[in-house]
């Protein structure tokens, strides 16, 4: 694990944290880009936490030699929520960082520095353990364990423990995923989740679904904090050619819209009257997540019933399995993103372990599947 950020207090923060896990180690903790690029050869990390702003060579420059010289390094790009930290960000996810994280504006307000700590932990061990997974067997004869260098942390208080971490869905041959039939009732409405390699699988999506958005509503919900849903809402207009937006509270969905849950709130569903209306939920957290997917898929069964069709994208957890049990129970059809192309088999992997998809496939065939089934076709 490589920390580069020229923030002294968040480099040590972030390596107390990683040093306190069992199955993580600071392997270099480093100021600049520069020296990240000048020393990956030998760290040799599975991830890197890399800052945006920084000396000598900045985030979004060192990004794309880092990944030069390692390329199934997973990296995960750092930035205090601002609009053009966000843009960064995303620029940096077209350019292979697999995700991003926001820093907290103040490492003193404990929610912030909490909420931090927990989903850096998560990221870097969903994507450490693809990055091993994905990296080249060596054969070398067995060494003495090294010294550790100085900046190679190997314990440290935790801020507060860790919320157990669900199981990552293991492989499993195609053929040993039990695959239900799809609904008999023509969708009427879909639904889409998402969380770590999203914003990539969606506009994939999204470009490909052209006349199901003129006639049919989509609603979207992509684990994202503020700022970045309104960029995500940007770019997924620009990429589908239809109106996109962050979902306000009470307004009527209609066909030929795009509706992503803002950041920081849950997205629901509800009758007002003959029409069905977005509603804004500032709960807690459900499966760690705000705005998360189970209530969304829910509340969409109250409205659509069997007529519901929602799709679960690469992300960790196990968000949205729970609600497309209730889309499948009410009649309805749920489709996952295969393993080999999500970034994290987490969420998919969980709603196809449950049973309870009717395909499993490439996200390159996600949406022409969805073409097909909103035209009529049923197989």
């Amino acid at each position: 694990m490589m920390v580069v950020d020229d923030s002294v207090v968040i480099r040590g923060m972030i390596s107390r944290w990683i040093a306190s896990e069992p199955d993580m180690v600071v392997a270099a903790s480093l100021r600049t880009g520069l020296e990240a690029v000048n020393q990956i050869d030998r760290v040799n990390p599975d991830v890197a936490v890399l800052d945006i702003e920084m000396p000598e060579l900045d985030g979004i420059a060192a990004l794309p030699r880092l990944l030069a010289k390692k390329k199934n390094l997973a990296v995960i790009m750092a930035s205090t929520l601002t609009r053009r930290n966000a843009e960064i960000s995303f620029k940096a996810l077209s350019l292979g960082a697999a995700d991003y994280i926001p820093k907290p504006e103040s490492t003193r307000e404990a929610s912030a520095a909490d909420n931090f700590h927990y989903d850096l932990i998560q990221k870097i061990r969903n994507l450490g353990a693809k990055a091993r997974r994905a990296a080249p067997v060596h054969h070398a004869p067995a060494a003495a364990p090294a010294a550790p260098h100085a900046h190679e942390l190997r314990s440290a208080p935790a801020l507060r423990p860790a919320a157990p971490v669900p199981a990552a869905a293991a492989p499993a041959a195609a053929a040993a995923i039990a695959r239900r039939a799809f609904s008999n009732q023509m969708p009427k409405v879909l639904l889409i989740g998402s969380s770590t390699g999203g914003p990539q699988a969606l506009m994939s999506v999204v470009t490909e679904l052209g006349a199901v958005i003129d006639r049919f509503p989509v609603l979207i919900t992509q684990h994202m904090p503020p700022t970045f849903t309104t960029i995500l809402a940007e770019h997924l207009a620009r990429s589908s050619r239809r109106p996109a937006h962050e979902a306000i509270d009470g307004e009527v969905i209609k066909p030929g819209q795009i509706y992503l849950a803002p950041g920081g709130r849950h997205m629901r569903v509800a009758r007002h009257g003959a029409d069905a209306v977005i509603a804004l939920d500032n709960g807690p957290p459900v499966n760690f997540c705000k705005p998360a997917v189970d209530p969304l898929f829910t509340s969409a069964v109250e409205i659509w019933q069997g007529a519901t069709l929602a799709v679960i994208l690469t992300g960790m957890g196990s968000d949205g399995m729970r609600g497309g049990k209730d889309i499948v129970a009410a009649g309805g059809s749920v489709i996952a993103q295969d393993e080999a192309t999500s970034v994290v088999w987490g969420m998919p992997g969980a709603a196809a372990n449950a049973g309870i998809c009717a395909a499993i496939l490439p996200l390159n065939q996600i949406a022409p599947k969805l073409v097909r089934l909103f035209a009529g076709d049923r197989s």
